[in-house]
């Protein structure tokens, strides 16, 4: 049952395991706002939550320190609830376990006596509760709920022992993607220091020389990428009215987030048989960001896998082939280590837009190891990518699964009717 049926048709037979039904409530009869506007400089506090501190859907807050800020900020304890007012579209609430000082767009909220704040957190994190943020929101362009609107927000409130299963059932979900989010961010710095490892050191190597890009196995070439290259060229420039054809188009935001391009690709278009057969990838490719945008930089790198369909990238981006002396997957693997990234650096434009030229890529020198130990090189850090790319399919079904039941159990579809759920310190402390 979806939670924008009617709140009465929704409570008619909404009665716990106990028989006691659930009650109508708006927001302001079971909560209020912490009004404490404070300056930063003046209290004893040293924690800030401000909104680019709450990521959506995340119930754990970051912080910055207090040190340097001056505008007015709005106190918060440790277990209030902190609702983003501006922009509730966006999805932000958190529980901070800290006290602290907040931006002024955002709610403190304290439970009243007799609810469970870590309910009402996963209440308040709700699709229906965003909804109504948002419905009540004024402004174009930095649209505000305010409190006086928003505490008019309507649901229905079961039993605090109802409440505190609940809680604990979406709580041990989060639990479990935070785990599961630990899991790939060790990971992923695991990898960062077995690359930098067999980079500098090789596989058995004894001994090791002096290059540009710091200590390699003496055993190992540097020659110019060039030499490597079998086909460098800039990406189609696409008009806009040829999108929406039948061929994948490879762009910038495709190529961000691993060492694999990640499939499917969104954007398509017209295309002749001439572009095709110029432009067309192949498994192995290298493609190269040219342009730094938002969330990559420019030299970002990533492999290309073998496709379903014949696809073409973008002119923002280089597209290279190596030969056949070399494996694909180790530059791959080399470009995106801490030392790849490094020698990418040296060939990055400075100024308001950062970028790359393909003439400077194929001039940068680069290792060339023994093909076999490319191999391993590559095999033994894709292993780390498997590894991490499961942690984040797995946060994913996770998460699909806390949306799922938060309709489910908040709405009273389904009820926690197992009365062997355990309700932890963590929940029984909020109320």
């Amino acid at each position: 049952m979806s939670e924008e049926v009617g709140l009465d048709e929704r409570l008619d037979d909404s009665e716990d395991e106990q028989g006691q039904r659930w009650r109508e409530v708006r927001l302001e009869d079971v909560s209020r706002k912490r009004s404490e506007n404070v300056d930063p400089k003046e209290v004893d506090l040293d924690r800030h939550v401000g909104l680019e501190h709450i990521d959506p859907n995340t119930p754990y807050p970051e912080w910055e320190p207090v040190d340097g800020l001056s505008s007015t900020k709005r106190r918060f304890e440790a277990g209030d609830i902190l609702f983003a007012k501006l922009r509730p579209n966006l999805e932000k609430s958190a529980q901070p376990d800290f006290e602290g000082v907040a931006s002024t767009d955002i709610f403190p909220i304290v439970a009243e006596e007799g609810i469970n704040a870590k309910y009402l957190l996963y209440r308040l994190s709700s699709k229906s509760a965003y909804d109504y943020g948002r419905r009540t929101s004024a402004g174009t362009r930095m649209p505000r709920t305010s409190w006086n609107l928003f505490s008019n927000f309507e649901f229905g409130l079961p039993s605090l022992e109802e409440q505190r299963r609940i809680a604990t059932v979406l709580y041990n979900i989060d639990r479990a993607i935070q785990i599961t989010e630990q899991v790939r961010e060790q990971t992923e710095l695991a990898k960062k220091g077995v690359a930098q490892s067999l980079i500098h050191e090789g596989i058995g190597s004894p001994k090791t020389k002096s290059a540009w890009m710091g200590e390699l196995p003496a055993h190992w070439d540097v020659r110019e990428f060039s030499e490597l290259v079998e086909l460098s060229q800039n990406g189609i420039y696409v008009e806009s009215d040829d999108y929406g054809g039948p061929y994948p188009i490879i762009k910038m935001g495709d190529i961000f987030g691993g060492v694999t391009l990640d499939e499917p690709i969104s954007e398509r278009v017209h295309l002749d048989e001439d572009d095709i057969d110029k432009y067309a990838t192949a498994e192995g490719d290298l493609v190269f960001a040219r342009h730094a945008q938002a969330g990559w930089g420019a030299g970002d790198c990533t492999y290309v896998p073998e496709m379903d369909e014949t696809a073409v990238v973008e002119s923002n981006m280089v597209q290279v082939r190596l030969n056949d002396e070399v494996n694909p997957m180790f530059y791959a693997q080399y470009f995106n280590s801490e030392i790849g990234v490094k020698s990418i650096k040296r060939i990055t434009t400075t100024g308001n837009i950062k970028s790359i030229s393909q003439g400077d890529l194929m001039n940068l020198k680069v290792p060339v190891p023994p093909r076999e130990e490319q191999e391993e090189i590559a095999e033994a850090l894709s292993i780390f990518d498997e590894q991490a790319e499961h942690s984040e399919s797995e946060v994913e079904r996770l998460r699909r699964l806390k949306q799922g039941l938060m309709q489910d159990l908040l709405s009273g579809t389904v009820r926690t009717t197992d009365a062997n759920i355990k309700v932890p310190e963590e929940i029984a402390q909020h109320g």
